[in-house]
């Protein structure tokens, strides 16, 4: 269902087009997860839904994967209006 916006943000993934919050590092930092973990969430993940931010209207999507020691991790992120991926927070279900 979502895999089109899914390919184009393993495309900014892949290209380096993209950041993360300073809400999404410290959370990554408090689960002591690595950007390379998020990078592959994203890169082995799946969309499982897509949520409306209630402050801009836009579409953000959650995003399960697999870390690179075959944990899970779980994102919220958005492709932003100015061509990056946005990685809103991160987190271990």
């Amino acid at each position: 269902m979502f895999n089109e916006i899914l390919q184009r943000m393993r495309e900014k993934i892949r290209s380096q087009k993209y950041v993360m919050t300073l809400h999404a590092e410290e959370e990554m930092s408090e689960d002591t997860l690595t950007i390379y973990d998020i990078e592959q969430g994203i890169l082995t993940g799946e969309i499982l839904e897509r949520q409306k931010d209630r402050a801009t209207a836009e579409s953000k999507y959650r995003i399960r994967g697999t870390t690179l020691d075959g944990g899970e991790v779980e994102l919220i992120a958005k492709l932003s209006p100015t061509g990056k991926l946005v990685i809103i927070t991160v987190y271990v279900p």
